[in-house]
């Protein structure tokens, strides 16, 4: 059995109900069912954690170098600014997929840069909330590389 863990930042607490135009009308809590179930059926453990909190993200990251095969992250805004997430992911041995579920090259000058990318084994951006379950898939693919 693999473990994998998502890690959801800042304000994707709030999907379903912010910027419907751009994230869909989907919450992270359908999101995590959804990772579950597909967890369930390809025997992986997750974690599923979000958290608003920089320096939260940044401790569970560093938990996982103990108990994950994979990392998942969803960083939201602070994939273009924190240099905390970007070192605490440096430590870990293990695949790192980064996510987004917009194009965030299609977005605002400010979101073309990402601080995960440079220690991201590989991204998916820009195809929705699926791309949560594309990351699984991945994540599976890599484990076993």
């Amino acid at each position: 059995m693999s473990n994998i863990l998502i890690i959801n930042g800042p304000n994707l607490n709030l999907l379903g109900e912010r910027e419907k135009d751009k994230y869909g009308n989907t919450s992270l809590e359908e999101i995590k069912k959804n990772c579950l179930s597909f967890s369930k059926e390809h025997n992986i453990k997750l974690t599923f954690f979000q958290s608003n909190v920089e320096g939260e993200i940044v401790d569970e990251i560093q938990k996982a170098r103990n108990n994950q095969d994979c990392l998942i992250i969803n960083a939201g805004g602070y994939t273009h600014t924190s240099v905390a997430i970007h070192d605490a992911l440096k430590i870990l041995n293990i695949p790192i997929v980064e996510l987004h579920i917009t194009n965030i090259y299609k977005r605002e000058d400010f979101r073309h840069k990402s601080l995960i990318s440079e220690v991201a084994s590989g991204i998916i951006c820009g195809l929705g909330v699926q791309g949560y379950t594309l990351a699984l898939k991945a994540s599976i693919g890599l484990i076993n590389k």
